[in-house]
This record gives structure tokens, sequence and C-alpha cells, in this order.
């Protein structure tokens, strides 16, 4: 038995790719039997840039400078290339970085609405056909009415509650909690009534002032904007927290 040592090349190599025409690097997987030629002709469909205007430089894995790869006739695996190893393409044809990520340079096709309206094959189409969402007359009708009849039950509910009044507040989905009433009405942070309130305790949202705008004086964390239905008016007496206790 030949006692001597073989050394067994992998015919394949995985090497980073970066280009003077984008911020990208990618990695790629090429057969070391391919020339430069057909290497740059395989480039092209990754960088962008044509093959008989790229320059290649190959770097070695930690990114130090090899040397150029200016054979075209030359195989890949003449060169010293390892895997993980980097190989720069330099554009010749003028391409700038960016060119081919930059989406702001892209034509936009628009369509206007009433062109939109006339095709048959689009989402709005269909949900037409099928009488979805806002193109179910007869269900849009009846949620307006719905929330008509339920906005002037919160306006007649904010009708009885007066600000300076004891109430408790019941949220869906939270505990209850007591406080002062300290505003009635409409607001301009969301259409509708609303009811202002200080909370005992700082369980609220902020300090009477929503976007700007002051509705009522209270502390940081004590003020609230709920919907009259949600509270009660009566006979709620501020709990003692014992906080004066020592």
């Amino acid at each position: 038995m030949d006692g001597g040592v073989t050394v067994v090349t992998n015919p394949t190599v995985n090497v980073r790719l970066t280009s003077s025409i984008s911020s990208f690097e990618v990695q790629r997987r090429f057969n070391r039997g391919i020339t430069i030629a057909d290497l740059k002709g395989k480039l092209e469909m990754v960088i962008g840039a044509p093959p008989s205007s790229m320059d290649l430089e190959l770097f070695s894995v930690t990114n130090h400078f090899l040397q150029k790869m200016d054979d075209n006739e030359a195989l890949l695996g003449s060169y010293p290339v390892d895997d993980d190893c980097r190989i720069h393409v330099i554009d010749r044809s003028g391409g700038q970085m960016g060119e081919f990520t930059d989406v702001s340079k892209v034509e936009k096709f628009e369509l206007s609405d009433d062109a939109y309206n006339k095709k048959t094959d689009t989402a709005r189409s269909f949900m037409k056909k099928q009488r979805i969402g806002r193109f179910n007359e007869e269900e849009m009708t009846k949620k307006k009415a719905e929330n008509a009849a339920r906005e002037e039950e919160q306006k007649v509910a904010a009708d009885a509650i007066s600000v300076g009044s004891r109430c408790q507040v019941q949220v869906p989905g939270q505990p209850s909690k007591l406080g002062t009433v300290m505003y009635v009405g409409t607001a301009d942070f969301k259409p509708g009534y609303w009811v202002g309130v200080k909370y005992d305790e700082p369980l609220g949202k902020h300090d009477g002032s929503v976007e700007g705008k002051r509705y009522f004086e209270c502390e940081n964390k004590y003020g609230a904007f709920v919907k009259p239905l949600t509270v009660t008016v009566g006979d709620f007496p501020e709990e003692d927290y014992g906080l004066d206790e020592m």
C-alpha cells in the first residue's frame, strides 16, 4: 500500500459577494472548475452589472486583499479561494451605489379610482359582487341605525350626570373604580359624549388634559374619560386607604 498523502479539494467553494453598487453582502456557492469569464456571467444575475464591465478582487476570510482576478480564461480554482472568502465586484459601467435597491427611483404604476372601479378582477369588484362590508347597503344601513341609537343612549345617560357627582365606573373587562365627575359633554379627541372622571386612586391615564387641551384639573394618572353608559352616579364615599395611619 502506497504511504503517500492524497489531498482532496472540495470541487465547490462558498464565497461572500460584495459590489461597488450595493451595500449588501450575499453568499453564493460556485464550482471551482468554471472560468472567471463564466463566473462573471453568473455574477451578473446577482450583482446587476454587465460582465464586460466587471473587475473582480479577491479578499481573504478576514477581509485582507489578496489579488485581482483579472484572467478571464483562468479557472476559479486556480485562485486561492477558500470557503468564506470575499469576492468584490467593481462595476466600471457607471452604476451608482444603491441604484438597484433605491425604490424611490422606480417609476410607480398608478391607476385612477374610476379605472380601478371598472376592472372586474379586483378585490373591490369581488366585495361588490358578494356584498361584503361597506358594499352591503342593507348591513351598512343597519349598523348606522344601531350606532345612532347607541349614541342617543349615551347622550341620555350624559344628560343625567352632573359635574361634581360621586360615581362608580365599570368599563367591561376592567375592575370597577370610584371617583368624582369632573366633565360631561363632547370632546375634540373623539366624537360622541364623554365623562371626565377624577379617580380616587391613580388608575387613570392623564391629568385632565388630552392632546394638549385641558378639560379638568387633577393629579397625573388620576384622570380618565369614559363613555356615559359606564358611569353610575350615587352615594359612593371616598374610601379611606389608611394613608394617614402610622
